[in-house]
């Protein structure tokens, strides 16, 4: 029920003053902010028109009634009360309807039914958008002009009408005579440009009409003449020269125009008239001479001859009466009238618009410069028309005196022949003239209440030519929309109100053909609407009209668009380039079809997650009508990138219009120095000339296409390196591709326009990345390719071979490859082979598409007529191998393109200018252009190219190493057999003679390799095919270990010692236990590399990025480490939880808050501690720096705010509270500190003095505080859901901000404080408008409660930490994620970003402050790891795959053997604790804490959701028959479910705690829990009775299991022990201790039921012997917590797989030779985690201080040797003060 209040008005209220209380309600209730206020107004509203309509008994509709109900449903549907809304516009439409009333016993009839919302409103003429030019600026067109000679000779007296910028040039050009002198000859010189042309079409006509209100009166006069002449020595009557004359003369200034003029031209008229009266264009010439004679009845003209003109006007009109076509009738009966009002003295209405509106329509109404056109500034006695209808009819009354008894509804044809038959004027024509009037001037609610009030509305005649103007204003583009759509629904008004308007057929016809002609959405929808309007014969009516050859009458839309070149331009000598654009044009968009195209799909950031979707041409088409200037698409290779660049530039040509945009295609490989004058560089290419560039750039606009940033090798921002919208400079839009890997960090830098650090500027800047294609993307793709190819496959073998191939289905997700793959799968694949055994590479792809390519140009030169030279060339190439030959030819052109050219794509070669160089080998020789013709090559001109990037890169891969030349090849027999599979194709060599292969001697490696002389550390595109061939070709992974090996002995090969290790990591290869010491490899990327124990002494290592790198355990004695990158900087480890951190705003030093009470402080130059500030023991809730620096202030859980001066670690004052304080914060000017406990109110604390304020008005405990930067505002964030803002002046709240749902925790301010940034407990960040409180995005992405929010220095990054441990990046601007980082195993409680912006700082309940580099944040991670811990593994029942989850709330799928990735399952909406195969492997079932169990079958992809736990589920176990599945859960039961049809089957109840864990025994009749409750259970699953109660652990059980023979059972315990247990009787067999920390999980070997495996929290694996006891090995050094822990099904050995907090999974081998065991790493799967416990780094070189901290914090150990040759620890024993 909305809200009540009681409104009592006074008695003696009239009706309208109700109405008026009415709107004053419904004025306040649109201010209210909160809706419940809204609501009342509203209510109080509706009263008061009830009450105003009771007051008229209603007996009358009283105006404004219906209006104030629409405005009402509008408010309430904006508020979201749309069930008030739709009552509001029930009664709107009640109202209405009062308004359709019968004809009164005296014969008058009441307003017609017409919606309140067609014109309900004057909105002024439509305006063109007006920029003064400068002085001696070229003008842009003579609409310019007029505006600018209108402008000085109109008096405004108050200017205040005018825009700033229009005043400010006003003010200055009437200084300046010369300015105006210049002004005034351009139009002259546009007058006599006129004269001399010889054609005078009507954009000529158009363009010069426009001058003339501002031209002088000699200029007028020849002018005037010239038309006169056209006319009179035409042999044809010029229609566009007539009509040209009556604009003319309508916009003739006073005293311009005199009646010899007027009667000289009627004469003409006349004499025209009597010849070509009998001509086909009766229609449109009379049309014309009806605007002549407006004119002449507009113009005061006395003692005209009736004998030699009206008499013969009045007989030419009376001829056009017999014709059949009624618009033809009706255009000469409105001559006719119109010249019956020639003789006719000027009334004051007229003389008033004519004057004044005919100067505002023709310069002031053209343009933007007026704010509000009032004409009572200009023309004294206008106010009367604004006063009301009353002025409004001014006119209209004096005609009526005039006139005889008002017409009524005629037929038609008979009113327009009494029109043309009997010399009367008719009070329709002068109501139409002063609705043109009304409608020039955008007067049109005036126009509507005329049109419905008018005595004469039954007329037909008047009703046909309101529709003619009701269908030019729907024509007229001028118009806005929504004008525009009320002129199509007056039509429908129209033509169904029959009561009102009359059944006049014509009328009706006239109605439908207008709607037919318009074609535009709204008109076609109101033509099927008013399809069954009306009786039989209307309906008959319009299915006639509909039907029949459609009957197309002119609609006078907006005047024509300027001649190319115009009047003006030839005066200013511009030259011609319309015809260049339209050749331009021509050229770009011939040659277009049969091409396949699909509309991409992208997402707004590189971070942004894929939901976030949409189609990639609708955001490129709304960038096109907004005022950003930059938008960038980002793909990987072959994404479609080019594909779209040009499909957009197809579209905007087919689009263009003369003056909108034009469409550049600009490659810019192909431009020389792109950085530079890139347009005018273009445009040359485009064949326009100097002159024509000129113009271009001074009068056009442009839309840059830039494809291919990444191949031009560009670094530079081309937008403001070539000074784009700067003055005097190209005005453009840009849209610019570039390849996704080719980005560095901060890759914005070099799109955005202006300065990035503006707010103001970076709105200017757009980005979206391409998505992969999706399912229904690719099938579409491959439909419309066979349709134009002619394809060995049908669209149903491809799906065949995409669905059972399984590494097809991700390659073809990239449009190239798709393509690629298209063309080579049918003669690649036989599809009657087991597919799923198939192993497609990108690589094989390529392989294959080249030989393929090679093939057909052979057999295409083969049948070509060569000359006898050129068929002798071709013969021998044949004789040698004709595709080895191409092959050759594409590597050594690749390695000479990127050796010397650095990589540019585009070749230019021009005989004459490049003889003699490296290119005259390619280009030149006839041997090489056969083979470059065969090649994948494309010519444009003097330009080659490869046909797509990646080609190009292809050919450098073979020249590193290419699997077609038999002499780089030395592979074993096994190797060999692989030539004709997929993954190697070498169909060019004879399979008999590759058989007979011997191995190649051992030699030193290749000097001229690309991996010798270039880096291809960056080249990711390369590394991929690179990376792929490791897995091919032993023989090429053989070579790269050589150059590494050799790197040891000679520096020559360090570079490809650097790009060969880099190759080799990305490929996964793992150096487990690898003997590198004395590589040189500097500047090589190991990023997430795994180096366990390797051996890397007196390496040089320098400049290599070990971002995630695994080096436990590694020794790197003694190597070179200059610049050595980590991606992270040391953590602060503190031996309490942190609660809080704050960076001094001078940068020099850190604050943390403990748990403990404790305030440490560090320096930031070395990170060593150099303070302490002691509290009294309890928790230092959050600390602040003074804005200079020189105190801190920090709040606690003691009830104090202390202030601190950190120099001297004194305490200076302690402000008391009565609760806990939860925060603090400094005023920017320092002098004020605000404060918050809870007691749900802030109070605001000046520094020197200590006196306080408060603020109240939450209804919660305060939790967060900020100042604005300017120190006016506060905002608060509190338990009870709101962000509140305070004026601190004032003392009351501004604003409050109710959109968060629960808790908000973290508040900040933008450094520009326009937006405030919240964190919830709702999980969502959300970015707030300070000035008007609106919500402008909400953040998603955290997997719990956000606790802190901060802005980086620049505003264009905020940082959020929360619960689930992470600290995310966001972009301010869109709201999408740029990083996460992860590292944190707690809560992170709080993230300040670093003075400068360059790190990010984050306290966590983990008892570490991490210090992030935010640079180093954007570097590609390689792994598809978990980003939180892995609660659980398994392995599957065949021992081929390994099953994680994580508190990421995914399951991920693993290759036991490699450790590759295989697939990821999404649905669980919160953290996944359990997993299990099915017996049979072909089912996962995970638990999870959003209280489900999920069945997921692996095959189908389907997932059936198990509900019925009321708490998290813990843990998931499968009987060994696979028909039942057990879940423990946080609500103390076991629930078995049915697996099949997921019925709940049974629940185990006993339990007093959280069940933690669940196994099922080996025969299936028994299940063992353990419990937080202490115990381990055992029960009967048959009858599900607890049959067993096994006790002896003194904390929770976390993990239980059953040996391989179901006797025993192993249980881990939080109580740091695993035991032992006999099934049958219960008792303990053992206790097994050992482990330090919590004991987390526990597995018996299924190999050896005599081996156990443990992990704990103490960072350790143990390897137990479960008859003695005994610890057989132990694996130390690991980065967390170990979570998880299982056995592989092997045969020939025992292997074991652990996951661990950081998301790392990691499989051992256990080596059982030697005492004590061991375990070695096989290889690792990670999010990457930089892990270096364990690892040695005695007297490394040159590491940095930071470095070194960051390492020995991480468990490295760095010894120097000191003087005394002693080793000594390279970090001081300060800098572990507090460390644990």
């Amino acid at each position: 029920m909305s809200p009540k209040s009681v409104v009592v008005l006074p008695r003696n209220l009239s009706a309208q003053q109700r109405l008026n209380l009415a709107n004053v309600y419904l004025e306040n209730a649109h201010r209210a902010k909160d809706l419940d206020i809204t609501l009342v107004l509203c209510h109080d509203a509706e009263e008061s028109l009830l009450q105003a309509r009771e007051a008229t008994k209603n007996q009358f509709p009283l105006d404004g009634i219906a209006t104030v109900y629409i405005a009402l449903e509008k408010l309430l549907e904006e508020r979201g009360c749309d069930s008030m809304a739709k009552a509001f516009r029930k009664k709107a439409e009640e109202e209405m309807g009062r308004h359709t009333k019968p004809a009164s016993r005296s014969g008058k009839q009441t307003q017609p039914n017409m919606s309140a919302l067609i014109f309900a409103k004057n909105v002024g003429p439509p305006v063109t958008e007006f920029k003064p030019p400068e002085a001696n600026e070229r003008l842009v067109n003579t609409q310019q002009l007029a505006s600018c000679l209108g402008l000085l000779e109109v008096p405004y007296p108050n200017d205040d009408v005018l825009e700033p910028e229009t005043r400010k040039w006003l003010e200055a050009i009437r200084n300046d005579t010369d300015e105006q002198e210049r002004l005034k000859t351009m139009a002259t010189e546009v007058v006599r440009a006129f004269k001399s042309d010889a054609l005078k079409d009507d954009k000529v006509v158009a363009e010069v009409v426009y001058l003339a209100p501002v031209l002088s009166k000699d200029d007028f006069k020849k002018l005037l003449q010239e038309f006169y002449s056209g006319i009179d020595h035409s042999g044809l009557l010029d229609v566009h020269l007539l009509e040209g004359m009556a604009q003319l003369i309508q916009g003739a200034r006073l005293g311009y125009l005199d009646a010899d003029d007027l009667v000289k031209i009627l004469e003409l008229l006349n004499t025209r008239l009597q010849d070509t009266h009998q001509e086909s264009n009766q229609m449109q010439l009379t049309l014309a001479v009806s605007h002549v004679l407006d004119a002449l009845a507009d113009t005061h003209v006395k003692n005209l001859d009736r004998e030699t003109l009206q008499e013969p006007l009045s007989a030419y009109f009376g001829v056009l009466k017999k014709s059949n076509d009624p618009y033809l009738v009706y255009q000469a009966a409105y001559a006719h009238q119109a010249l019956l009002c020639v003789p006719d003295n000027e009334t004051l209405w007229q003389e008033t618009f004519r004057r004044a509106g005919k100067v505002i329509q023709g310069v002031v109404g053209l343009v933007g410069a007026v704010k509000s056109v009032d004409p009572n500034r200009f023309i004294e006695g206008f106010q009367d028309i604004q006063k009301g209808i009353e002025g409004a009819y001014k006119f209209v009354n004096i005609v009526k005196n005039a006139l005889p008894s008002k017409d009524s509804g005629r037929d038609f044809v008979e009113s327009l022949n009494n029109g043309l038959n009997v010399p009367i004027k008719r009070e329709w024509y002068s109501v139409l003239r002063v609705s043109d009037i009304l409608i020039r001037d955008g007067d049109l609610a005036t126009f509507r209440k005329l049109v419905c009030e008018a005595s004469c509305r039954s007329d037909p005649a008047f009703q046909w030519g309101v529709c003619q103007r009701l269908g030019e204003i729907a024509v007229n583009p001028r118009w806005d929309e929504n004008v525009r759509e009320d002129a199509i629904a007056f039509l429908g008004e129209l033509y169904r109100e029959n009561a009102m308007w009359g059944k006049e057929p014509r009328v009706k016809e006239w109605i439908l053909r207008i709607l037919m002609q318009l074609r535009v959405p709204v008109a076609e929808a109101l033509l099927e609407g008013l399809k069954a309007d009306g009786d039989n014969k209307k309906r008959n009516l319009y299915n006639a009209v509909v039907e029949r050859s459609p009957v197309s009458y002119p609609l006078k839309a907006a005047p024509p668009k300027m001649a190319s070149p115009s009047l003006l331009d030839r005066v200013q000598n511009r030259p011609n380039v319309e015809r260049s654009i339209r050749l331009l044009k021509k050229r770009r968009t011939s040659g277009r079809d049969n091409t396949v195209y699909i509309q991409p799909q992208a997402k707004p950031g590189l971070q942004a997650a894929d939901s976030a979707r949409f189609p990639l041409m609708d955001k490129v088409n709304e960038f096109l009508t907004s005022d950003q200037k930059v938008f960038l698409v980002l793909g990987d290779s072959g994404a479609g990138k080019s594909t779209f660049n040009r499909e957009l530039e197809l579209d905007l040509w087919n689009s263009y219009k003369e003056g909108s945009r034009i469409p550049l295609f600009i490659n810019l490989a192909a431009v020389d120095k792109p950085e530079h004058d890139l347009v005018a560089k273009q445009l040359r290419k485009a064949e326009f000339t100097d002159p024509q560039i000129r113009e271009l750039k001074h009068s056009y606009k442009f839309v840059l296409i830039c494809d291919g940033y990444d191949e031009s090798q560009q670094t530079r921002n081309l937008f403001t390196s070539n000074g784009l919208n700067q003055p005097d400079e190209w005005d453009t839009q840009m849209v610019i591709s570039c390849r996704t890997e080719y980005l560095g960090v901060d890759y914005r830098a070099r799109f955005q326009p202006g300065d990035r650090n503006q707010p103001s500027d970076s709105l200017l800047f757009q980005e979206a990345v391409i998505l992969p294609f999706s399912r229904a993307q690719i099938q579409e793709y491959i439909t419309q390719y066979i349709s134009i190819r002619q394809t060995l496959w049908s669209l149903e073998d491809y799906k065949k071979a995409l669905k059972r191939i399984p590494t097809l289905k991700e390659l073809v997700r990239n449009p190239f490859l798709l393509t690629v793959s298209l063309e080579v799968l049918p003669r690649m694949i036989d599809l009657d082979h087991n597919l799923s055994a198939e192993h497609v590479t990108r690589v094989g792809l390529y392989d294959r598409f080249v030989e393929q390519w090679l093939e057909r140009s052979k057999r295409r030169l083969s049948e070509k007529d060569l000359p006898i030279q050129s068929r002798a060339i071709f013969e021998r190439l044949s004789d040698e191998g004709f595709a080895q030959n191409g092959i050759d030819f594409m590597k050594r052109l690749a390695v000479a393109i990127f050796k010397d050219q650095g990589g540019k794509s585009i070749v230019e070669y021009t005989q004459f200018l490049d003889e003699g160089s490296w290119k005259d080998e390619f280009f030149f020789r006839e041997d090489k252009q056969l083979l470059r013709e065969a090649c994948p090559l494309i010519r444009n001109g003097n330009q080659h190219r490869f046909i797509h990037r990646s080609l190009l890169e292809y050919g450098l891969a073979l020249a590193v190493f290419d699997p077609h030349d038999r002499r780089k090849r030395s592979v074993s027999e096994p190797a060999l057999n692989r030539r004709g599979s997929v993954s190697s194709i070498l169909s060019f060599e004879d399979p008999e003679d590759s058989e007979t292969e011997a191995a190649a001697v051992e030699q030193e490696p290749d000097d001229s390799s690309p991996l010798v002389w270039r880096n291809f550390v960056s080249d990711h595109s390369l590394l991929h095919f690179l990376q792929e061939r490791v897995h091919q070709e032993p023989l090429f992974k053989k070579q790269l270990h050589d150059y590494i090996e050799h790197s040891k002995k000679d520096k020559k090969w360090r570079k490809a010692a650097a790009n060969a290790i880099t190759i080799l990591v990305r490929a996964g290869v793992q150096f487990i236990g690898a003997d590198l010491p004395g590589i040189q490899i500097p500047g090589a990327d190991l990023s997430y590399g795994v180096f366990d124990s390797a051996q890397l002494q007196d390496a040089d290592l320098r400049k290599v990025n070990f971002r995630g790198t695994w080096l436990r355990q590694t020794d790197m004695t003694g190597a070179k480490m200059t610049g050595a990158r980590f991606g992270e900087l040391p953590s602060l480890v503190e031996d309490g939880e942190v609660y809080s951190c704050a960076y001094s705003p001078d940068g020099n030093s850190i604050a943390v808050g403990l748990e403990n009470g404790s305030i440490n402080l560090y320096t930031t130059s070395t990170w060593e501690r150099f303070r302490t500030l002691n509290g009294d023991g309890l928790a230092t809730t959050y600390i602040v720096y003074s804005p200079n620096s020189d105190q801190i202030a920090s709040s606690s859980n003691d009830r104090t705010v202390r202030l601190w001066n950190p120099e001297t670690g004194a305490l200076q004052h302690t402000l008391s509270h009565p609760d806990c304080v939860r925060c603090v914060a400094y005023s920017p000017q320092g002098d004020q500190v605000a404060s918050a406990c809870g007691d749900n109110i802030i109070r605001l604390w000046d520094v020197v003095s200590g006196t306080c304020r408060q603020l109240s008005g939450h209804t919660d405990k305060v939790t967060c505080i900020a100042y604005s930067p300017n120190g006016h505002q506060i905002a608060s964030g509190s338990r009870d859901h709101t962000v509140r803002l305070w004026n601190i002046e004032k003392g009351d709240c501004s604003r409050i901000l109710s959109d968060h749902i629960d808790t908000v925790w973290g508040i900040a301010y933008s450094p520009q404080g326009n937006q405030a940034a919240s964190a919830s407990e709702d999980t969502t960040v959300r970015l707030w408008n300070v000035k008007t409180g609106k919500c402008s995005c909400i953040i998603k992405g955290h997997l719990s409660t956000v606790i802190c929010v901060a802005y980086s220095p620049k505003g264009d990054q905020i940082a959020s930490g929360g619960v689930d441990a992470t600290v995310r990046i966001w972009d301010v601007e869109s709201g999408h994620g740029r990083h996460t980082l992860t590292g944190h195993s707690g809560a992170v409680r709080r993230v300040v970003y670093s003075p400068n912006g360059n790190q990010i700082a984050s306290g966590s309940l983990d008892k570490t402050v991490r210090l992030w580099d935010v640079s180093a944040a954007s570097s590609n991670s390689v792994s598809n790891g978990h980003s939180l811990e892995v609660s659980s593994v398994k392995c599957s029942p065949n021992g081929d795959l390994i099953a994680s989850c994580s508190a990421d709330r995914t399951v991920r799928l693993w290759d036991v053997d490699t450790g590759a990735y295989r697939e990821v399952l999404r649905g669980h909406k919160d953290s996944v604790f359990g997993i299990a195969f099915s017996p049979g492997g072909n089912q996962i079932a995970s638990g999870s804490s959003d209280k489900t169990v999920r069945l997921w079958d692996t095959e189908a992809g389907t997932c059936l959701v198990l509900k019925g736990h009321s708490q998290w589920v813990e843990c998931v176990a499968y009987s060994p028959e696979g028909n039942t599945v057990a879940s423990a859960s946080a609500d103390g039961t076991v629930k078995l479910w049915d697996v099949r049809t997921g019925e709940q089957l049974k629940t185990l109840r006993g339990h007093k705690g959280a069940v933690m864990t669940v196994t099922y025994s080996s025969n299936g009749r028994h299940i063992a829990t353990g419990s937080k409750d202490l115990t381990v259970r055992i029960w009967d699953v048959g009858s599900g009775a607890c049959i067993r109660t096994l006790v002896g652990h003194t904390d929770c059980v976390r993990d239980v299991a059953y040996s391989p023979l179901g006797d025993q059972l192993a249980s881990a315990g939080y109580d740091k022990t695993i035991r032992l247990w006999d099934v049958a009787t219960g008792e303990c067999q053992a206790v097994l201790t050992g482990h330090s920390d919590r004991v987390k999980c526990v597995a018996y070997s299924e190999q050896d039921d005599d081996l156990l495996a443990s992990g704990s929290w103490d960072k350790t694996v143990r390897l137990w012997h479960v008859a003695s006891g005994e610890c057989l090995a132990e694996i130390k050094n690991l980065p967390d917590a170990i979570y998880s822990i299982a056995w592989i099904k092997t045969s020939d050995a025992n292997f074991l797989v652990t996951g661990s907090g950081y998301g790392s999974m990691l499989k051992w081998k256990v080596i059982s030779e030697g005492k004590p065991w061991s375990m070695r790493l096989c290889w690792r799967a990670t999010n990457g985690t930089l892990v270096v416990t364990g690892a040695t780094m005695e007297n490394v070189h040159d590491l940095s201080s930071t470095n070194k901290l960051l390492l020995t914090r991480r468990g490295a150990s760095i010894l120097e040797q000191s003087s005394a040759g002693t080793a000594t620890d390279s970090i001081s024993d300060q800098s572990f003060l507090g460390a644990a």
